[in-house]
């Protein structure tokens, strides 16, 4: 077989015995060190997949000899940051919420642990800035416009039941009638730019100021400022939550709207639907208590 060996006369390399263009391929052995290098990730390979969870497996995967768990170790991770925070957490859950900006620790800590809160759970719909999708009908948090109040009770109270859920009896709960049924093209048109009027984006005239006053003075009220305790909208703000175009406008008379919040008070705790309403209500939109506001002006509190 030794006389099989073909040799190449400018190297003194063994070829394989294979030639492209009459270019000999050499049998260039890989260096030893290469060699034993692979040799040794071959073996530790095998040595972390026994020792690690590695190989998939119908419901689950091989655990390893050792028992290591990425979850657990985070998990570990969460209840060491939990049990530093305690004393932190639990003076959230007891504290008068209208009260909280005047202990600022615990505010700022709420307000950092809201900020984790509203980016796993609400961004998604009201985006990461918290500016809303006014086409898909997210509120924009960032403004001073809120159906249901602004005090950070309010925030509160909405991020705990949500809003036209059927999950929780206790959710805020509005709902429009869809005037396509009711009312005729013309008188639709004529409703339509009335309300538009009310933030001065359209003129008006007699039949829309009447089919108003018939139609939606009862919910809006007469000069169009809306009413938070059913959770009807100020028309004269110029906010839209569906956008204030003609069509717009007309969508939402012809079939109303109906957008739903789920209830986080099932899926947070207490702790957590605080710090995101102290969160939420510290994003520029936010208002003082009632009590705050009337003590500001010089007139005692309401009752």
């Amino acid at each position: 077989m030794a006389d099989d060996k073909q040799i190449d006369e400018a190297t003194g390399t063994e070829t394989t015995g294979h030639s492209w263009d009459g270019i000999q391929e050499l049998n260039t052995p890989l260096p030893r060190w290469w060699l034993w290098t692979f040799y040794a990730t071959v073996v530790w390979g095998i040595l972390y997949t026994i020792a690690y969870p590695a190989w998939p497996l119908v419901s689950g995967a091989t655990q390893g000899v050792l028992g290591y768990s990425t979850r657990a170790e985070v998990a570990a991770e969460i209840d060491a940051v939990n049990d530093a925070n305690a004393e932190l957490t639990e003076s959230l859950v007891s504290i008068d919420l209208a009260a909280l900006e005047q202990n600022e620790p615990l505010h700022r800590f709420a307000v950092s642990a809201g900020a984790s809160v509203f980016a796993s759970h609400c961004s998604q719909c009201h985006g990461a800035g918290a500016a809303g999708v006014q086409a898909a009908g997210y509120p924009n948090l960032l403004d001073d416009a809120w159906l249901w109040g602004g005090e950070i009770t309010d925030i509160a109270y909405t991020v705990r039941h949500g809003i036209r859920n059927d999950t929780d009896p206790d959710a805020r709960w509005s709902q429009m009638p869809a005037f396509g049924d009711m009312l005729e093209d013309a008188e639709i048109a004529a409703l339509v730019a009335h309300v538009r009027s009310l933030s001065g984006l359209a003129e008006t005239d007699a039949q829309g100021a009447q089919l108003y006053a018939d139609n939606c003075a009862s919910c809006h009220g007469d000069g169009g400022m809306g009413d938070r305790e059913i959770g009807a909208p100020n028309l004269t703000d110029a906010i839209w939550l569906y956008g204030g175009s003609p069509e717009a406008v007309e969508h939402t008379i012809r079939q109303s709207r109906f957008g739903v919040m789920p209830a986080w008070g099932g899926r947070l705790d207490e702790a957590e639907v605080r710090a995101v309403a102290a969160y939420v209500h510290g994003l520029g939109g936010g208002e003082r208590e009632v009590a705050q506001r009337t003590e500001d002006a010089g007139a005692p509190p309401p009752e």
